[in-house]
């Protein structure tokens, strides 16, 4: 009998070369190079391919989470942008005081490890922390500058990250410049769906997110102080006009934002257990590249971005492109900004000079 690989000289006419593998799998020069390449592996397609199905779901699962952080951090940049129109860079470095601040009250103030309460108490108590702090951000470094120029505040913004930084390196008068061991807040132990495993640390992750982006959704739409944030961003004249606060609306928004960029601090160091002082810049600047794909001044755009960001560079980690993940989510930015300047869930917007 005649395989589908006849030799040459057989009767049958002329086939194009065939690509069978020793199980009978067609293979094709594309399906070559996605193999050679990593990005099939998990898919089960790929010759002597070790990686399972569920592999694939366990990325996806990964890529989930650590896109419901960046989305946490996304919507402090985008919120700030809404009602002042400029990117507060010291934001991620809000996010690395809020995981300084869980572990503080663990290490310092005696909170227990893995418990439901500590762990619950040590997040509430970094968001507040990381709520006030942000408030005195905006009262002291960039209230004074509303009426000067974006360059200018721009230019604050960095001024205080890398004073934040360097404030939180000193052994004196911060944390240190060494890594510090991130605590087990809340129980930790393995869940098995089928071959699928998770673990308890990445449901609180999911949960704890979830439950920020539905409290912020119903605080922006359903809300009083919602509307006046979304009547400021529209237009902050008009709204002082209507009677709206606009230095107690920025200063809760300013407030807001830090809140979630501290629990998103908590929840990364949850899952990547090493803190330093340095731990929120790159997490800060994908949040940042996040908050443009999604559309910056845009709350849903914001989280799609977020999810967006932390799967692509979930999958990307599992492949052989691992060392380019970051340059990949900064490739990105570049050509969002190339080809939709408005990000995915934005709109341009014609201004009048």
């Amino acid at each position: 009998m005649l395989s589908r690989c006849s030799p040459v000289g057989s009767w049958s006419p002329p086939k194009p070369p065939c690509n069978d593998d020793e199980n009978g799998r067609v293979l094709s020069p594309a399906l070559d190079i996605g193999c050679d390449w990593g990005f099939l592996e998990g898919l089960q397609v790929c010759p002597g391919a070790p990686k399972p199905m569920t592999e694939f779901l366990q990325q996806l699962l990964n890529g989930v989470l650590l896109g419901a952080i960046y989305a946490l951090i996304a919507l402090g940049y985008t919120m700030v942008y809404g009602v002042l129109r400029f990117i507060n860079f010291a934001h991620s470095d809000v996010f690395m005081l809020g995981a300084f601040v869980a572990w503080y009250s663990v290490e310092k103030l005696g909170l227990p490890t893995q418990s439901i309460v500590g762990g619950l108490a040590a997040l509430m108590l970094s968001m507040s922390v990381c709520a006030v702090l942000g408030v005195v951000i905006e009262k002291l470094a960039y209230k004074p500058l509303r009426q000067r120029s974006t360059l200018t505040v721009l230019i604050t913004a960095i001024g205080v990250s890398l004073l934040i930084q360097n404030v939180a390196q000193n052994s004196r008068l911060g944390f240190g410049p060494n890594p510090k061991a991130f605590p087990a807040l809340f129980p930790s132990s393995q869940l098995h769906f089928g071959s699928l495993t998770v673990s308890t640390h990445q449901l609180v992750v999911l949960v704890v997110a979830l439950s920020l982006l539905g409290v912020l959704y119903w605080i922006v739409n359903h809300t009083r102080i919602g509307t006046a944030m979304r009547a400021l961003s529209f237009n902050a004249t008009a709204a002082s006009l209507v009677g709206i606060n606009n230095d107690r609306i920025i200063s809760f928004t300013f407030g807001l934002g830090s809140a979630l960029a501290g629990a998103g601090g908590v929840l990364y160091a949850m899952n990547y257990p090493s803190i330093d002082p340095l731990m929120g810049t790159l997490p800060g600047l994908k949040a940042f590249v996040a908050a443009v794909l999604g559309g910056i001044g845009n709350l849903p755009g914001a989280a799609l971005g977020g999810l967006v960001i932390g799967l692509v560079e979930t999958f990307v980690s599992g492949t052989r492109l691992s060392t380019f993940r970051d340059a990949i989510a900064f490739g990105i930015l570049i050509a969002i900004l190339l080809f939709r300047p408005a990000g995915l869930l934005g709109k341009l917007k014609v201004e009048k000079v």
